[in-house]
């Protein structure tokens, strides 16, 4: 068993290899659909990795105004993702390079013998959309 203590002090037993998200779901099935990821020990986490002994856990989502910064960064990275993969769909070959979050949104910079047109600009927009709209789940991979 492991203790999770929550930002108001309050405290609840669960089993070893829980996740953030399994907590979530214990508190609210609606909550669970809101969360982003997890502080852990005031560290950033996956809400899917599996806790690591006692711990204090804040779950992040857009709507509370604790963790909404957090949630602006998480969305803002993954959009940018969003948008080369909606490149890269449109325009085979193209190479993605360095895509930060940045204070008001996001960008990519990409290399391609062709540079984009405004024209380009919606195609991009409705290829991000219809990729959002798949609903594909977004996981994070820890590699060596």
């Amino acid at each position: 068993m492991l203790t999770v203590i929550f930002p108001d002090g309050a405290t609840r037993e669960f089993e070893d290899g829980t996740s953030a998200m399994d907590v979530a779901k214990a508190l609210s099935k609606s909550l669970a659909k809101k969360v982003l990821a997890a502080k852990v020990n005031g560290e950033l986490w996956d809400a899917t990795r599996p806790l690591e002994g006692d711990t204090t856990l804040e779950l992040v989502t857009a709507a509370d105004p604790a963790t909404k910064q957090d949630a602006l960064e998480l969305i803002r990275h993954d959009c940018a993702h969003v948008m080369a993969e909606a490149v890269q769909e449109l325009f085979p070959g193209t190479q993605v390079t360095i895509g930060p979050n940045v204070t008001d949104g996001f960008y990519y910079d990409f290399a391609r013998d062709e540079p984009f047109t405004p024209e380009d600009l919606p195609k991009i927009e409705k290829k991000m959309q219809h990729i959002i709209q798949r609903n594909d789940p977004f996981t994070k991979e820890v590699w060596s």
